[in-house]
């Protein structure tokens, strides 16, 4: 008799335990959709500031590139004295170099000019100055 009252006791036990509904209650899912509201909201930001940050620094390694290769090439074009700018070589066609364009100042260190001139190239984007290079051109 005391398996029939332990098994009884058992059932009753297992009752009072099913029968209690253990669902989630509203206030849950609206706290855990909250929290994952703002961690989503959170990851979105990085991705766009990361996905930014990729942007200005292909824009800038571009432009400094084609900005170290319109260098060498007024470096190279014979001396002009008196010249005020130099004509840029021509950008390349690929799809990275689109909307780019580079404008060659250059001014005599001394006046008169004696053979050493300081030349600046400007690289722009879409009519906006991307990178900044200065050096200087010696009439050899």
């Amino acid at each position: 008799m005391l398996n029939g009252k332990l098994i009884m006791r058992f059932l009753k036990m297992m009752q009072f335990f099913t029968r209690r509904e253990s669902g989630i209650t509203f206030m849950e899912t609206v706290i855990a959709l909250a929290i994952l509201g703002v961690i989503s909201v959170a990851f979105l930001n990085g991705l766009t500031t990361t996905s930014k940050s990729v942007f200005m620094t292909d824009e800038r390694s571009t432009a400094e590139s084609l900005a170290q290769s319109q260098m060498e090439w007024v470096k190279n074009a014979s001396y002009a004295y008196g010249a005020t700018a130099y004509s840029s070589a021509p950008v390349p066609g690929g799809k990275d170099y689109q909307h780019y364009s580079a404008v060659i100042a250059a001014e005599p260190l001394n006046a008169p000019d004696d053979g050493i001139q300081k030349v600046t190239v400007i690289i722009q984007r879409s009519s906006k100055d991307v990178f900044h290079l200065e050096g200087y051109k010696v009439d050899r």
